[in-house]
């Protein structure tokens, strides 16, 4: 008979509950108001290394992100707002990775990113015992660990410090071979995030443009995605950005995301179409940020993986 007893204990669920209510009290008290937008969407995203729960027919994907229902919320000028509650993604099990999980995502209308950070910062502060949070650049983080140039290294460059360091893992797809958007993660998510955040999160700012979709680009030399990642205890815990409201590039990119998919050989889902004609009509200026809340809580908790702060993990669903 399968396991019927829940992988968290009661003492964990209660912590769980007491940090929910924490999250709501703060949005409560800066006027931010909670949506709940649907779990089923027509379109899912269109990053090509996101995997979309296809449940078939008209019915569409489970969302990974309630990113683009929030978007068109905005754009109706609902104003500052957020949700709290489940998203999906496919092949995402693992010891700090569920594929069903619990997403806080947020949107501030007129903010800068800047000012966002200094919010996801107060708000770990006022729902864990965390230190304030540090801010540094993803071409710093880069060099010190690397000794590379992380906006303007070629991908054999990448590519060749990563087999150096014995990071490569073998059967590289060969469109892989070849993006510098792939050995960038490789290299940041094995070597430099497990480092990082064990005084205080740590914020990291400003990521090379390579896989920017609906994120904002700054000109210049470098050019930017204005993206940030908070990292706490050696794992990544939120993943904002200055949003993008530019419809026709936002086309353009989700194009070129859906190239790369059908270069690998992936599902085309189709491009959503709400969210551009939203964009269209006049999404607001706005920094947004998604954050895990399952992973801040096990953090919280000093628990050994996610599984322990699930009230069913996936291999108990």
């Amino acid at each position: 008979m399968r396991e019927w007893r829940p992988t968290a204990t009661g003492q964990i669920l209660r912590a769980r509950a007491q940090l929910m209510a924490a999250i709501r009290t703060f949005f409560a008290e800066r006027d931010i108001i909670e949506v709940d937008t649907p779990l089923l969407a027509a379109a899912p995203p269109s990053e090509a290394q996101l995997a979309c729960f296809s449940v078939g027919g008209e019915a569409g994907y489970l969302v990974p992100s309630p990113e683009h229902a929030l978007k068109r919320l905005l754009a109706a000028g609902v104003g500052s707002l957020y949700q709290l509650g489940p998203v999906f993604r496919a092949g995402e099990a693992g010891r700090w990775h569920n594929p069903e999980f619990t997403m806080l995502e947020w949107y501030r209308p007129g903010w800068t990113m800047s000012a966002l950070i200094a919010e996801v910062g107060t708000l770990l502060q006022a729902v864990t015992d965390c230190e304030a949070t540090i801010r540094t650049t993803y071409a710093t983080l880069f060099r010190e660990c690397t000794g590379l140039d992380a906006h303007h290294a070629a991908a054999a460059e990448l590519a060749a410090y990563a087999r150096a360091a014995g990071l490569a893992p073998t059967g590289i797809a060969p469109a892989d071979q070849e993006s510098r958007a792939f050995w960038l993660d490789l290299i940041m998510s094995v070597a430099i995030t497990p480092t990082l955040g064990f005084d205080a999160p740590v914020c990291v700012e400003n990521f090379p443009i390579d896989d920017a979709v609906l994120i904002a680009i700054r000109d210049g030399d470098p050019a930017i995605a204005e993206r940030f990642e908070i990292y706490w205890r050696g794992q990544e815990l939120a993943n904002g950005a200055q949003e993008l409201t530019d419809a026709v590039l936002a086309r353009e990119r989700m194009q070129r995301e859906q190239n790369k998919r059908a270069a690998a050989g992936l599902p085309l889902p189709p491009l959503d179409e709400r969210l551009l004609a939203a964009m269209t009509y006049g999404m607001p200026e706005c920094a947004g940020v998604a954050l895990g809340v399952d992973r801040l809580l096990a953090l919280q908790q000093n628990a050994d993986c996610l599984a322990d702060v699930l009230p069913f993990a996936w291999s108990r669903r």
